[in-house]
């Protein structure tokens, strides 16, 4: 029997474990155009890239800027 310990931290999986998860709640806290219910649809950045897009009617690429900031270490 190996005596390794069970939960062994690897640059991957430590990654992960620093990583918070968007909530729907933290979507319509910052972007108040976006419903709970539309934000608790997302599955993933693009997602929130689009809405915020449309909704304040901004350009792809000041849509995205925005969202990677705001987003920075978090994922859905």
């Amino acid at each position: 029997m190996s005596n390794a310990p069970l939960n062994t931290a690897t640059p991957a999986n430590a990654q992960n474990a620093n990583t918070q998860k968007i909530q729907a709640r933290d979507i319509h806290a910052k972007w108040d155009k976006i419903s709970d219910v539309e934000a608790s649809g997302m599955k993933q950045t693009s997602d929130l890239v689009s809405q915020v897009q449309a909704k304040y009617s901004l350009s792809p690429e000041q849509a995205q800027k925005d969202v990677n900031v705001w987003a920075n270490g978090r994922s859905f």
